[in-house]
């Protein structure tokens, strides 16, 4: 009874019943990569027609984030939250049952539609309920649990599919996040004082938008040149990972290494792991340092030397797969401190929508990249058929990891004008003070 009478012990708890729908978003977002094989075998794609198929759950995903921001700082996170986990469950279930490719495509829409809400509730949760010295922290955990549902779609989910069927697997996801939601609605709170405490000291104030003030908050926020910078740098990062771990990343391994999908699924796995130890880290370090732009720039190179070693070598050692997917998502750490770089430059009462603003970029490139590659793919492939699966060469795989390696160059290009932008604003703050 005393811990969930403190505030400080209850947000810990409320923050996991929503990181429970955000670990479901992460596995449904990623699992196209396991269910690869099966897709295109039950509803006779090709390698593009399966790249969009994918692609479908990041571009409605992307598109909804504004509208998200604006939504959790008008009718709060609880509402918004369990209404976007019911959505989604409930397109997981269509999907499960989908017959042709027209009916798994609006599927798949629709669970992107509903999980698109809640990434952005957990960060507008976190600036609720926590100390802004603290929220870097919260933001890098926040992604670890997209990293653990990462780790969820790949072996895990590639198990429980050779015991089930892909299309049970999903039905029983989607039970488990409808209960969730309900969870979600009976329990979770907006703020501190709406669920009956006193304010946390140190928490900005968090109320609910006017019209007026939303019209104003994203004007500025879209006037920003950072937004804009920061959502290329995103756009680039978010987009390449999400496409090497939730779709390409296992059809290369399977096909270039001629290993079986649960072995491959341990590559992207390690990617999981990488998503999910590298934000909480990095977040860590960075509010302990007060730095941001410094790593920032560091994962950009090293993340576009990993990339383009695969785009280079194109069959290097199944170990070296494994470390370059490790070290992507890890480094994923690094590019999530622009959330709270741009959370810092505008008003705490309107987190939702800068937040918001920037977090739709990494999925219009997970709406590109997945569709860009399977058209490379395609584009060398020989005519083989294996099982009435396509099997794509190792230089169309090259060629795709290509297209990867420049979109990092782009990404190291954005963090140094990051960086030099944010060592300009301190030194003009040294001036003034």
């Amino acid at each position: 009874m005393d811990y969930w009478s403190s505030p400080r012990n209850r947000r810990w708890l409320l923050w996991g019943i929503l990181a429970v729908s955000f670990l479901l978003v992460n596995v449904y977002r990623l699992s196209t990569a396991v269910l690869a094989d099966d897709l295109m075998a039950a509803f006779r794609t090709t390698g593009g027609q399966l790249g969009t198929l994918h692609a479908v759950f990041f571009l409605v995903y992307a598109l909804m984030q504004l509208p998200t921001g604006i939504l959790v700082d008008r009718i709060g996170i609880r509402r918004t939250a369990a209404i976007g986990a019911v959505t989604m469950n409930a397109g997981a279930l269509w999907f499960a049952l989908a017959e042709g490719y027209p009916s798994a495509l609006g599927g798949r829409l629709v669970i992107g539609l509903g999980g698109s809400v809640i990434f952005v509730c957990m960060l507008r949760f976190c600036a609720s309920w926590y100390r802004v010295d603290e929220f870097g922290t919260m933001n890098g955990l926040s992604f670890a649990v997209g990293g653990v549902g990462g780790v969820l779609a790949t072996t895990p989910l590639a198990v429980l599919v050779d015991a089930t069927g892909w299309r049970t697997s999903l039905s029983m996801l989607a039970a488990v996040g409808l209960v969730a939601a309900v969870v979600t609605a009976l329990v979770v709170r907006d703020s501190p004082e709406r669920a009956g405490f006193e304010p946390i000291e140190g928490v900005p104030e968090q109320s609910r938008l006017t019209l007026g003030e939303v019209r104003t908050h994203g004007a500025t926020v879209l006037r920003d040149r950072w937004t804009w910078v920061v959502s290329v740098l995103l756009f680039c990062t978010g987009g390449v990972n999400l496409t090497l771990f939730g779709l390409w990343g296992i059809p290369y391994v399977v096909q270039v290494y001629d290993t079986s999908v649960t072995v491959a699924s341990l590559c992207t796995l390690l990617g999981g792991v990488g998503s999910a130890v590298g934000p909480p880290a990095f977040g860590w370090l960075s509010d302990r340092l007060e730095r941001r732009t410094e790593f920032i720039v560091g994962g950009g190179l090293l993340y576009t030397g990993a990339l383009a070693l695969l785009a280079i070598v194109g069959d290097p050692p199944l170990v070296v797969v494994g470390a370059v997917f490790f070290v992507a998502g890890a480094l994923l750490g690094t590019f999530v401190l622009t959330y709270p770089l741009i959370k810092e430059r505008h008003s705490s009462r309107a987190s939702g929508i800068s937040l918001g603003a920037i977090n739709g970029a990494s999925f219009f490139g997970a709406a590109v990249f997945p569709t860009a590659m399977g058209w490379v793919l395609d584009a060398y492939w020989t005519g083989e058929f294996v099982g009435g699966v396509r099997v794509y060469t190792v230089t169309g795989y090259r060629v795709a990891f290509g297209i990867a390696a420049v979109a990092g160059l782009v990404t190291i290009a954005c963090a140094i004008w990051l960086h030099r932008r944010a060592n300009a604003v301190n030194a003009v703050d040294a001036i003034d003070a």
